[in-house]
């Protein structure tokens, strides 16, 4: 019951944080050092959306498999999606291994060629996140937040950071609007305990810090 009551009033907490003026974005924080020194020690979750995708569409019935049934990453998402791993790396942010992405071909190739193939896992549960840009009945748009609230608030191995390559989400829902190759910066305090957003960087401000 008080999970189910702290979850609500996180969903209350999204809703009304500030937006830019136009867009819709939430804005993200200055650009501070203090926190990409804190990403070298390790203990954040990176979530990212993947690429520039304006190649195709989704078909009605995506097959995973099948990456002609999908909206693509165009070659400007390509070179967006290496730029973002070389800025990790160059900034020697620590990355837990596998990577985890959204089983979309956009998302899943964008972890590829940020952090190399073979280190990439997908995850259906980020489908379900894209589902929330659908029109879902109110019990389960509240359980994807719900599901999504226990995995931002655990904890990643010591010594590293978690990275999520999945998609944005609805204006005033979840971790809001986010650029392509945008991220958002969690901290998570424990199951049970809930999680903080620290930052959100677009990526050109992560290649500024290099």
């Amino acid at each position: 019951m008080i999970r189910l009551f702290v979850t609500s009033i996180l969903c209350i907490l999204f809703m009304f944080q500030p937006h830019e003026a136009s867009g819709g974005i939430l804005k993200s924080r200055p650009s501070d050092p203090s926190v990409i020194n804190s990403l070298r020690q390790g203990g954040y979750i990176l979530y990212v959306r993947h690429g520039e995708a304006t190649v195709g569409e989704d078909a009605p019935r995506v097959d995973f498999n099948d990456c002609s049934t999908q909206r693509n990453l165009s070659e400007a998402g390509r070179r967006q999606a290496e730029k973002y791993g070389e800025a990790l790396r160059s900034l020697q942010i620590p990355v837990q291994a596998p990577v985890i992405a959204s089983p979309f071909c956009r998302a899943k190739e964008t972890a590829e060629l940020a952090f190399g193939e073979g280190k990439v896992q997908t995850d259906s549960f980020w489908v379900r996140v894209y589902n929330l840009s659908s029109t879902l009945p109110p019990a389960e748009q509240q359980a994807t937040i719900n599901d999504l609230t226990t995995v931002l608030e655990t904890l990643p191995p010591q010594g590293s950071n978690k990275v999520i390559v999945a998609h944005s989400f609805p204006r005033g829902i979840g971790l809001g609007e986010i650029t392509n190759l945008g991220t958002v910066i969690v901290k998570p305090r424990g199951q049970g305990n809930g999680f903080e957003i620290v930052g959100r960087f677009t990526l050109d401000e992560w290649l500024s810090f290099r």
